[in-house]
Order: structure tokens, then C-alpha cells, then sequence
């Protein structure tokens, strides 16, 4: 057995990579496209485990960046990082190697079919051996894994732990069930009170249209703008998209990528790319990854609403059984029928003194402490 560590995707063969990812719509064309996008600040690492007669056994990508300490923070914590950043902006940023992505959904952890827990444990094991290896000889002072699935919990807490890392709540992927032919079936699955509302809000959305693209170039300058209002108003960001990005995904996907594009006569007001199994594909989804509005014109018009009608009716349409809408927002998404699923950030910094004081800091820090409906999702026994 061996661990490679890779800069590119393009170390392992397109095939053999999503072998370990079946059904999985953020695949090796994915990846490539991350890797073609320019992303500011962030370099790609990829950790894939081989057996002696050199088929890929495990992988998991992997990003370096300097990381903003204060990225989860709100209220008066954030205030005083906010006014720690000015005055001594090194002390909050600290080199990172994290397993997964800043622009993918979840870290992809991924096994041959058929590999037993015990080999898995064996496998994740060898990869933390080698993430610790890299972090020395690269001065990295921060370890982490970025959105751990719950699927995959005992898992990563078995061999997290083992590595010294500790575990925060991250923010929960959310997912509807496309169990009915047309929207008002939909419509008829939520409360009342939903109900109503939605009907409501959705007859302010009169003159909106909507166009689904593979091809962004003769707007791009516009779509730039609606992302930057919508990067610019999130509660919390860790990553800044480039054109490229947009440009990337949609071609490497190829007819996996879309992007429905919203206009108010000629003026474009919101767009949304979306990832998605081709139409027909038995338990496909529908993947929603980027979503930018004109805030001038979201609340008169219920953009946000509008939207998630038509990424249902798209489902609808394709014959995808999940709509799966991605993270933020969680209770509003619950209320719309979505269920929602755990992530996990698992992190340790390499200086045991600092690596305590976070330790305490963590308490009064943990997203879950202000979000009751984060805090029953991932309600842990107490020791």
C-alpha cells in the first residue's frame, strides 16, 4: 500500500477516480474545473491510497490556504476579531491544509466498492499519516476536514480522534424528496401556513422569465455582478468565485451543468448554476451550487422564492428524485419540505498552546449556540 499526494486531478485517471465515487455529481470533471477556475488564495492537494498492485483504494481532496480564524464568527465576537484583524491582521490568519474543498458540498471521502469499515478505518488512517507528514514539512499550522458527512461520522470520529482533531458543527445540507408530478402536488405537501405564504409571495414574481443556459459568456459581466451583491450580503464566506469558475464548470460538466438565468425584461436580475444527473437518471438530484441576486429587486419581487419553484419544476421535468439545495438558509429550506442532514469540521493547530486556547474559545464560538434548529440537529450525549 502506498499514499500519493497529487496537485492535480489530473494525477488520477478520470475513471478510476469517480470508481470511488459512484452516483456522485461534483466527480473528477469537477475537480478539474475547481482546478481551472483561478480561485484566489487556495492551492489543490489530492491524498489517493493504492494497493501493491496499484489500483486506487481511497482518495480525498484537499485544499492549502491561510485561513481566516474569525470566518464563522457573529455578534460581538466577530466585532472584536473584526477589530483584531485591523490592527495585528496576521494573528487571525493561520496556513491551513484542510481535507475537502471550499466549493464542494461536502469532503469527499471515497473507497472502492465493497471496502470493508475496518479496511476503511485502515485506509483514512494511512491519509491522516501522510496529511500530518505534509503539514510539517510545509509549516502548515492548522489541520482540518471540511463538511465531514454525517453518513461517514463514526468513520472520521474514530480516526479524527485518533489524530488529535477536534469536531465543530458546520452547516447542514439540506435535500427534498421530488415525490410528486407538479407543483401544486408539491405545493399540497407543505403546511398551511407555508402554503398560503408561497402563493403569495409568488404573485410579486409576474414579468419574471426565465431561460436555463449552458453558455454564460455574453453575460458574464452581469453574472459577476449578481454574485459579488450575493458574496457581499453572506452571513459567512470563506471562498471568492472568478469567472472562470462559471466558464470551467460548465464546460468540463458538458451537459451535466446549467444555469438557469432570471431577467425582468432585459434585465438580468438573479442567476443560479445548478449540477444535475442527465434526464431520466433513476434517484438523479438536481445540485444547487450558486445562486446571485439583484438585492435591489430580491424582496419586491421574491427572487429567492421564484427560484426554488423553478429548481423543483426542473426536477419535476427531468424525473430527478432529490432536490438537493445545499447549505444556509437551513430553516427556511426545512420549512419548504427539505430534510436536513449533519456536517461536521473537524480541526486541530499543530501548537499545542494554541491548539487549547481555540479548545476554549470553541465553546462560546460553536454555530449551534444561537441556531436551535442547528443545535437539535446535532445534539450530542454530554460526556
Amino acid at each position: 500500500m502506498r499514499v500519493d499526494i497529487a496537485h492535480s486531478i489530473e494525477a488520477f485517471g478520470r475513471e478510476e477516480w469517480n470508481r470511488l465515487f459512484a452516483e456522485e455529481l461534483e466527480d473528477w470533471s469537477y475537480y478539474r474545473a475547481v482546478e481551472n477556475s483561478g480561485l484566489p488564495e487556495f492551492s489543490w492537494l489530492y491524498f489517493g491510497v493504492r494497493d501493491d498492485g496499484g489500483m486506487l483504494c481511497a482518495a480525498v481532496p484537499a485544499f492549502v490556504t491561510d485561513y481566516r480564524l474569525d470566518t464563522t464568527l457573529s455578534g460581538a465576537l466577530k466585532r472584536f476579531a473584526d477589530w483584531l484583524a485591523r490592527h495585528f491582521p496576521r494573528l487571525l490568519r493561520q496556513k491551513m491544509l484542510s481535507l475537502g474543498s471550499p466549493v464542494s458540498e461536502i469532503c469527499h471521502l471515497g473507497f472502492a466498492p465493497d471496502t470493508r469499515m475496518d479496511e476503511q478505518q485502515r485506509l483514512l488512517g494511512a491519509i491522516l499519516a501522510h496529511v500530518e507528514t505534509f503539514a510539517q514539512e510545509n509549516r502548515v499550522r492548522m489541520i482540518a476536514i471540511k463538511d465531514a458527512r454525517a453518513a461517514q461520522d463514526a468513520l472520521w470520529t474514530t480516526a479524527a480522534k485518533t489524530h488529535g482533531l477536534r469536531r465543530q458543527p458546520g452547516l447542514p445540507t439540506a435535500y427534498l424528496d421530488v415525490r410528486f408530478a407538479s407543483i401544486d402536488e408539491y405545493l399540497a405537501t407543505l403546511s398551511k401556513a407555508t402554503r398560503k405564504d408561497l402563493r403569495r409571495k409568488l404573485k410579486s414574481t409576474t414579468g419574471l422569465r426565465v431561460e436555463w443556459r449552458s453558455n454564460l459568456d455574453d453575460i458574464l459581466p452581469d453574472v459577476m455582478r449578481l454574485y459579488r451583491s450575493t458574496h457581499a450580503n453572506a452571513e459567512f464566506n470563506f471562498e471568492e468565485l472568478t469567472p472562470d469558475y462559471f466558464r470551467s464548470v460548465l464546460r468540463e460538466m458538458d451537459r451535466r451543468a446549467s444555469c438557469a438565468t432570471y431577467w425582468l425584461g432585459g434585465k438580468l436580475v438573479a442567476f443560479n448554476l445548478v449540477l444535475h444527473d442527465n434526464e431520466h437518471h433513476e434517484g438523479g438530484r438536481l445540485l444547487d451550487k450558486f445562486l446571485g441576486m439583484d438585492y435591489g429587486m430580491a424582496r419586491e419581487h421574491n427572487l429567492y422564492f421564484y427560484t426554488w419553484i423553478e429548481n423543483v419544476r426542473r426536477c419535476i421535468d427531468l424525473k430527478l428524485g432529490m432536490y438537493q439545495s445545499g447549505q444556509g438558509l437551513h430553516a427556511l429550506k426545512r420549512r419548504l419540505g427539505s430534510r436536513l442532514s449533519a456536517n461536521w469540521l473537524w480541526y486541530r493547530h499543530r501548537n499545542r498552546v494554541v491548539d487549547a486556547i481555540f479548545a476554549l474559545v470553541e465553546r462560546v464560538a460553536r454555530l449551534d449556540r444561537e441556531d436551535p434548529e442547528l443545535a437539535a440537529l446535532i445534539k450530542e450525549p454530554k460526556p
